[in-house]
């Protein structure tokens, strides 16, 4: 499967699996919300969650998409990048979670002072996975 293929179908989704490495080797899968920007997937996390921990350690992660309805499905394969988390209303990592709320919600927050203030507060991160490889199948 062509890479910049499946990037397109993925751009019309919103929700997919992420897997990721534990340290004992074996995978650990998350059900997360992304975006597609160019050729790499944005992804809004924790910093104290397993999957993050687990791609602090190994970046190397898969992206699983399905569509049940029509049996196609795509797994990327590559490496994730991890931001700062968020320390401050206009940091860089905030303003980026500005954007990544934007792009899932397509739509504005009512309060974005108190939106900043959540991602503080939950010490939130910003993924971003840059995909090597595809496999699967995409129908109709």
């Amino acid at each position: 499967m062509e890479l910049n293929i499946a990037l397109e179908w993925a751009a019309q989704r919103r929700n997919a699996a992420l897997i990721t490495i534990r340290s004992d080797g074996r995978p650990q899968s998350s059900d997360i919300a992304y975006v597609v920007d160019g050729g790499s997937f944005i992804i809004s996390v924790t910093h104290d969650r397993a999957k993050t921990r687990n791609m602090a350690r190994d970046p190397r992660i898969v992206l699983h998409i399905s569509e049940p309805s029509s049996w196609s499905y795509v797994s990327f394969d590559g490496t994730a990048e991890l931001s700062p988390v968020a320390v401050s209303a206009d940091d860089e990592t905030n303003n980026r979670l500005v954007d990544y709320y934007r792009a899932v919600a397509g739509s504005e927050h009512p309060d974005w002072a108190e939106y900043r203030q959540a991602m503080i507060d939950e010490g939130r991160l910003i993924v971003r996975f840059t995909p090597t490889s595809v496999v699967g199948q995409i129908n109709g």
